[in-house]
C-alpha cells in the first residue's frame, strides 16, 4: 500500500494512462449524459470503474466523488474525499486531441490536501501536496510573476466578452485556449502561461487538483468573485475559477465585473 496519498494517486493516474491509451484514437462507444452534460466514452467509465475499485480499497474511509459516478450524500459524512475526473477534455479525448488529463485529489475538511494531474500522452505527471510545493515529472514548478500587460491568460472566448469586465474594457492580454480544466491550471503552476480563468460554474473534480497545483507552485486560486474555493460541497460546484500569480490574480479580479456569469 503507498503510504502517501499523492503517491497512492500517482500510481492511480498511471493505471489510469494505460487503460485511457487502449481506447485513444481507437474510435471508443460514445454516448452523451443527460441534461447536456456532455459526452461520455466507454474510456471514462472504464478509467472510472478502475479508478474507484482500486483506491477505495487503498482508503476504505474517504468519501468518494467522481464526473462519472452518481453522486451520494454519504462522502458529505466523511472527513476525508477522493474528487475524480477520470478523462478531463473528453472532448479532445474524442477528437483525437492529446490535451485531455486524468484528475485525482484528496479532499480534507474543505481543502485539498494531496493532487495528481496526468497528461499520458505526453508523459507529464503533476503533482502536489498541501505545504509540500508542485512538481512536474518530479521537478519543481513556478507560476510566473507577470503583471496585466503582455499577459497570456488561458479561458474559452466567451470569458472576454466585454460584458464580464468593468465598464466593458476587455483586459489586453493573449488569449489561450487548451480543452482540459485541470490541465490549464497545471500549465500556470508550470509557468507556460500567466493566468486562466473560466466565469461559469465549475465542477469539483474538474479543478480541485489543479487547483492545489497552483497554489504549491506559488499562485493563487479562487472563484471568480475573489473567494477562496472550498471543495467537497453538497452541490460539487464553484462559481467559476480565476488563477494565476498573486500579482496578475487580483488585477484581474479587479477588472471583472461581479454579477452571476454563464460562460
Amino acid at each position: 500500500m503507498p503510504e502517501t496519498d499523492v503517491a497512492l494517486l500517482t500510481d492511480a493516474a498511471r493505471h489510469a494512462g494505460e487503460i485511457a491509451k487502449k481506447y485513444f484514437q481507437n474510435d471508443p462507444s460514445v454516448t452523451d449524459k443527460p441534461g447536456g452534460a456532455g459526452p461520455v466514452t466507454e474510456a471514462d467509465l472504464a478509467v472510472n470503474a478502475m479508478l474507484e475499485s482500486s483506491l477505495r480499497l487503498e482508503r476504505t474511509d474517504y468519501g468518494w466523488l467522481s464526473e462519472e459516478t452518481e453522486d451520494n450524500a454519504a462522502r458529505l459524512t466523511t472527513k476525508r474525499q477522493f474528487v475524480i475526473d477520470p478523462i478531463d477534455g473528453t472532448r479532445a479525448f474524442i477528437n483525437h486531441s492529446k490535451d485531455w488529463a486524468h484528475a485525482l485529489a484528496v479532499v480534507e475538511d474543505g481543502v485539498v490536501m494531496s493532487a495528481v494531474v496526468y497528461l499520458p500522452m505526453h508523459d507529464l505527471m503533476f503533482a502536489a501536496t498541501k505545504g509540500g510545493g508542485a512538481t512536474v515529472n518530479d521537478v519543481p514548478i513556478k507560476v510566473t510573476q507577470a503583471g496585466l500587460e503582455g499577459a497570456t491568460v488561458l479561458g474559452a472566448k466567451p470569458n472576454f466578452d466585454a460584458r464580464f469586465w468593468k465598464d466593458g474594457i476587455v483586459p489586453d492580454v493573449e488569449r489561450v485556449f487548451r480543452s482540459s480544466l485541470a490541465y490549464r491550471l497545471c500549465l500556470v503552476a508550470q509557468g507556460r502561461f500567466d493566468g486562466m480563468l473560466t466565469l461559469r460554474p465549475s465542477w469539483e473534480w474538474d479543478i480541485a487538483a489543479g487547483a492545489l497545483i497552483i497554489e504549491e507552485a506559488g499562485g493563487t486560486v479562487s472563484d471568480q468573485h475573489g473567494a477562496p474555493l472550498k471543495f467537497n460541497n453538497s452541490h460539487p460546484q464553484v462559481p467559476g475559477v480565476l488563477a494565476a500569480g498573486q500579482t496578475l490574480h487580483a488585477a484581474l479580479a479587479a477588472r471583472l465585473e461581479q454579477q452571476p456569469a454563464n460562460t
